[in-house]
């Protein structure tokens, strides 16, 4: 074998690999994004899953090494960040960490905290807050942490610091402040009917 055969070989061994985990990378970049389409209805035109898609991106864009290709594509992922928070009224910040399978149903009001996980096979309808920073500086940079196969119903709020257990309910408009445990279920307390008095009966009454 002449030098130059070596040199060559030498060469391009790094390169093979790099083009082998770039591939690897892509691979589950599409497996995860096949995954949420399915659990989104399969279809690419809910905002849900356009939302989970761009986040999914920017995450993947995140860890690869820095270059002009890169660059490039995260300033287009920030314009589709930009466009699913505003058009679409979902905030997923690219610091979130977000299991698999995530399905969001109906779009406007999804609104995570920065430092945000989210397991597994989750669910979160519209209008719900995930780390809502009301606790000062204790729980500023304490995002909250759902388990897996958590349920989260419209207008929940869910302050920043606390922990879901695993196959939890957080019904709709419930304010969490505290830990969850695994399987429980929160809901806000049931509205009072108030009997309002009638015109006849307020006449009557004068």
């Amino acid at each position: 074998m002449s030098v130059r055969s070596i040199l060559i070989h030498v060469t391009e061994v790094p390169m093979l690999g790099t083009l082998v985990r770039l591939y690897r990378g892509i691979q589950e970049l599409r497996n995860q994004v096949i995954e949420d389409w399915t659990v989104n209805s399969r279809d690419w035109t809910m905002p849900g899953f356009r939302a989970i898609a761009v986040h999914r991106l920017g995450t993947w864009l995140a860890n690869r090494r820095s270059g002009v290709v890169k660059s490039g594509l995260l300033a287009v992922y920030r314009v589709l960040y930009r466009y699913v928070r505003n058009h679409y009224g979902i905030e997923i910040p690219l610091t979130v960490t977000i299991g698999r399978r995530l399905w969001l149903v109906h779009q406007h009001g999804i609104v995570f905290h920065w430092k945000s996980e989210i397991g597994d096979d989750c669910l979160i309808r519209h209008g719900a807050t995930i780390g809502a920073g009301y606790g000062g500086q204790k729980t500023l940079h304490k995002g909250p942490k759902l388990g897996q196969r958590v349920e989260v119903g419209p207008g929940a709020v869910i302050f920043a610091g606390v922990k879901i257990g695993d196959d939890a309910v957080i019904g709709p408009n419930a304010v969490v402040m505290s830990d969850v445990p695994a399987g429980a279920r929160v809901f806000a307390e049931a509205p009072r009917v108030i009997q309002l008095p009638t015109a006849h009966q307020a006449a009557r009454k004068n």
